[in-house]
């Protein structure tokens, strides 16, 4: 039987990568089950909101689909600043867009939360054939960095749900379980001395 438990999380999340990568095509996908041949290009960033009800908590996600054009990197931090969580795309077809990808993760390590969860996401995996950046590439890149990494096509909805859920799965572990009542717990000063304080 599963563990029903009232732990509720709200994060930001944020989408990040090179133009036509597919963030929106992935969003979409997750958000309302849909795809798109032709998507339009996101014009600064898009929102939308989805809630995942987990074991062990409900996620709540506010999505930040950001735009990959150059012309608008700028506003980037404003989209990430503050996220929980983020997804950094590439287009498995285009060794570009996963050099972008880098990009994207160096400015997220530098600039972004400390405790960011970030995943670095291999797209358009349906196009095998016409594949540039090998699985591997993107596998050794991740782990030398710390990333989560998963190969996902939102055209087929091969492993979107997954990387959502994936995601919120970490969120609900990393966020503190709210415990009713308070706790009595004591914290000693430099001085050795024994100070009790409350928290809720």
């Amino acid at each position: 039987m599963a563990r029903t438990s009232n732990k509720n999380v709200q994060a930001k999340l944020v989408l990040l990568g090179d133009v036509g990568t597919g963030k929106t095509s992935l969003v979409l996908r997750f958000v309302k089950g849909q795809f798109s041949d032709f998507q339009e290009s996101t014009i600064g960033a898009a929102f939308f909101t989805q809630v995942l009800s987990l074991n062990e908590a409900t996620v709540k996600f506010d999505i930040w689909d950001t735009a990959g054009q150059e012309r608008y990197h700028s506003l980037a931090p404003m989209y990430y600043r503050g996220a929980a969580a983020a997804i950094v795309v590439y287009d498995i077809t285009n060794s570009e867009s996963f050099e972008r990808a880098k990009k994207w993760v160096q400015e997220l390590q530098r600039r972004g939360n400390p405790n960011l969860i970030m995943f670095l996401v291999a797209n358009k995996v349906d196009l095998e054939e016409k594949r540039a950046v090998g699985n591997e590439e993107g596998e050794v890149y991740a782990k030398e960095n710390g990333l989560t990494f998963m190969e996902t096509s939102a055209k087929t909805a091969q492993n979107v749900s997954e990387l959502f859920y994936e995601i919120a799965k970490r969120l609900a572990k990393a966020a503190p379980s709210r415990t009713s009542g308070m706790k009595l717990h004591s914290r000693r000063q430099e001085s050795g001395r024994r100070l009790f304080c409350c928290s809720s």
